[in-house]
C-alpha cells in the first residue's frame, strides 16, 4: 500500500504535535487553498484534517470537538483512511461502464447488471492486463485450477457473462475472443 499522507489544513499547533509523535503518516501542513488544490493533484492516498467544514475539499476530516485525547485521534485517523481506501477500491471504470465492486454490479447511466464475484475478477483481471489473456491463465489465476485438468469452466462463465451483458445493455463487443485468449473492450 502507498504511503497515507496526512495533510493538516490551517491548524498549526495539530500539525506540531503529529510531527513529534513520529507516526507512519507523511504529515504536510498546508495553510493556503491554493497550495492544498495543487498539493492534492499529485497524491493518491490521503487525508486533509480540518477544524471547519468545507465543502469543497475531499477526503476531509472534521475535527469538531477540542481538545481530544491523541490517541483517539490516531485510530479515528486510522479508521478513515480505511474509509478511503475502501471507496476508492470499490469502483472501476472499464469502457463506458462502470463496475462496483462490493455490490458486484455493472452499471451504466441507464441500465445496471447483477454479476457473481467472478464475474466481477474476471472482468478485473481482463480489464487490468488489457491483452489477449488465455483460457488456461484465467483458469490458474481467476478460478484456481491447474492448467492440466481439462475443463470448459473458462468458456462457459464467459459466454454467460457475454450473453447477460447482450441482454442487458446490448453490447457484443464488450468482451471479445481472440485467437490467443479473451479481451476487454476497452473505447
Amino acid at each position: 500500500m502507498s504511503l497515507q499522507n496526512l495533510i493538516i489544513y490551517k491548524i498549526t499547533p495539530l500539525y506540531h504535535i503529529l510531527k513529534e509523535l513520529d507516526l507512519s503518516f507523511n504529515i504536510i501542513f498546508l495553510d493556503s487553498k491554493n497550495l492544498l488544490n495543487e498539493k492534492v493533484k499529485n497524491l493518491n492516498n490521503y487525508l486533509i484534517i480540518t477544524d471547519k467544514k468545507y465543502s469543497d475539499i475531499r477526503n476531509q476530516f472534521y475535527l469538531e470537538y477540542f481538545p481530544i485525547n491523541i490517541f483517539k485521534l490516531i485510530e479515528m485517523m486510522n479508521i478513515e483512511f480505511l474509509k478511503i481506501q475502501f471507496n476508492h477500491y470499490s469502483q472501476a471504470k472499464v469502457g463506458n461502464y462502470i463496475i462496483d465492486i462490493n455490490s458486484r454490479e455493472m452499471i451504466t447511466s441507464d441500465a445496471k447488471l447483477k454479476l457473481t464475484e467472478k464475474e466481477i475478477n474476471t472482468i478485473i483481471y481482463l480489464t487490468k492486463l488489457n491483452k489477449p489473456i488465455s483460457t488456461d491463465e484465467l483458469q490458474k489465476k481467476v478460478w484456481n485450477y491447474q492448467s492440466n485438468i481439462e475443463t470448459h469452466t473458462v468458456e462457459t462463465h464467459i459466454y454467460r457473462l457475454r450473453k447477460k451483458i447482450f441482454n442487458t445493455f446490448n453490447d457484443n463487443d464488450f468482451i471479445t475472443s481472440k485467437k490467443n485468449g479473451y479481451q476487454i473492450k476497452i473505447n
